[in-house]
Formats: structure tokens, sequence, C-alpha cells
């Protein structure tokens, strides 16, 4: 092999290795690129877990203040349904 064809040879083996090379930095940066994305969107939905889990507490608080508020209804309603049984027992006897 001639001095010439080694070093075309040599040429061509570099060009390819850096070609490799060069492919091999975008399959990074995408990867990178990707990795960020999916730490952005880990972010995000660990704030949408925060403010859900924040409005779920808030929902829960509301729902025992009204199922006490019904308890308390109820319960003046039996009060005010005794209340007016008497009287009219008391009315008719």
């Amino acid at each position: 092999m001639s001095d010439a064809t080694a070093i075309e040879a040599a040429t061509r083996r570099l060009a390819l290795a850096m070609d490799a090379l060069e492919a091999a930095v975008e399959r990074r940066r995408e990867a990178d690129r990707t990795e960020e994305r999916l730490a952005d969107q880990v972010q995000a939905l660990g704030v949408d877990r925060s403010r859900l889990a924040s409005e779920l507490d808030a929902a829960a608080a509301h729902s025992r203040r009204v199922e006490s508020t019904n308890r308390e209804v109820a319960r003046r309603l039996d009060a005010a349904i005794a209340t007016i049984r008497s009287l009219i027992d008391a009315h008719d006897r």
C-alpha cells in the first residue's frame, strides 16, 4: 500500500470516526433535551399534585362542615317536629 493510499484510508477512517462522534454528540444532546423536558414535566406534576392535595383537603374540610351542618339541621327539624306533634296532641285532648 502506498503512502497516498494509506493516507486516504486513514482520512476515510477519520471522517467516519468524526461522523460517528458527531452522531453520538447529537444523540447525547437529544437525550439531554429529553431529560430536561421530563424534569420539567415531573416538576409540573409535583406542582399539580400539591395543588390537588390542597384542593382535596379544602373539599374534605368543606364536606365535614356540610355534614355537621346537615346533622344540626336534622336535629333541629326533629326537635321542631316533636314540638309540633306535642302541640297537636295537646290541642286534640
